[in-house]
């Protein structure tokens, strides 16, 4: 069967990304991902809150009479310790793999990345995922306004790179297919749908906060599948799932809903690195009883474009009268 696929204009041997998280953080980690399967790897992320802190920390020690020259340079290198790093395991995980690498920025401003997102391309990044991810709770801030926060990033940042650009989502957006084809229109070549949040709980005991589950669950393949359905005919650009896939079944659900590629994480963790294997032989294994000979031959085939019953993906209400659920 041929599972070869294409993302952003990248080509993959199969759609199986392994998203970004811990997996991805050491070369000798990414040598190991490939040899397990994947298709293509995006690098732990890089976060804005560690630039920040690691500038703040340098700038204890500046004082009043600095000269504002000397101010700027201390600055500038606090903001290179943490992406020095980085660069270095991009330099280094191309010298020894031949598949995609994509690196991860987690930003909210776009002052802290426009300078550093040409040193990822030119320390060899094939592609960049941007994970923008705030919490709006001003009740002044309008939709418009937290949209173009995402829309200024991207603008600001497809000025400096050539390398094609993906945006990882949350599903938080009053109008999601308005948004992205915002994105589209100013040179997005990916969405991933959807981003995982940090989950959080609380310890009625002790009567604090704590962190809620690190994983996800299969039960949360369902949004993607859906989302994904709803934009996978409309959007100009490639559409890669992620949050809830674990398994086979899953990548072939969303590749019928119209992904490009498929992302997958928390099953690593809880099966180790050879599930990746295990996953691509059950689409194959699916491939060939279904008589599909490449994975363009069923992609899209229930979305809602190809759907004769397109309102099951519009009308959130609609399920429930069906199966008399009240």
């Amino acid at each position: 069967m041929d599972i070869r696929t294409t993302y952003m204009g990248l080509k993959l041997k199969n759609p199986i990304i392994v998203a970004s998280c811990g997996l991805s953080k050491s070369v000798d980690s990414i040598r190991k991902l490939v040899d397990a399967g994947a298709g293509c790897i995006v690098l732990k992320s890089l976060f804005e809150e560690q630039l920040v802190a690691e500038t703040q920390e340098i700038e204890q020690y500046i004082g009043p009479s600095w000269h504002s020259e000397a101010r700027d340079y201390i600055r500038n290198y606090g903001m290179q310790l943490g992406p020095t790093e980085y660069l270095n395991l991009i330099e280094d995980a191309k010298k020894v793999v031949s598949i995609p690498l994509i690196a991860s920025l987690n930003c909210i401003s776009s002052s802290w990345w426009i300078e550093y997102a040409k040193k990822l391309e030119n320390s060899g990044a094939d592609g960049l995922e941007l994970n923008i991810a705030f919490v709006t709770t001003d009740p002044k801030r309008d939709s418009e306004d937290v949209e173009s926060v995402y829309y200024d990033i991207v603008e600001r940042i497809k000025q400096q790179v050539t390398i094609p650009i993906a945006i990882k989502l949350g599903p938080y957006f009053s109008s999601l297919a308005h948004f992205t084809q915002g994105l589209v229109q100013r040179g997005v070549q990916g969405l991933v749908l959807f981003n995982r949040f940090y989950q959080v709980d609380f310890d009625i005991d002790k009567m604090e906060l704590v962190p809620g589950s690190r994983y996800s669950s299969p039960d949360e393949i369902s949004l993607p599948i859906r989302w994904i359905a709803l934009l996978s005919a409309i959007m100009q650009c490639d559409l890669s799932a992620s949050t809830g896939v674990h398994d086979g079944a899953g990548v072939i659900k969303l590749v019928l809903a119209g992904a490009k590629t498929v992302q997958v994480c928390s099953t690593l963790y809880h099966n180790g690195l050879e599930r990746i294997g295990q996953i691509l032989e059950d689409l194959q294994a699916w491939m060939k009883k279904q008589s599909f000979e490449s994975l363009d031959s069923f992609r899209g085939k229930l979305s809602r474009l190809e759907s004769d019953q397109p309102e099951m993906f519009d009308r959130l209400q609609y399920i429930k009268a069906i199966v008399g659920i009240e």
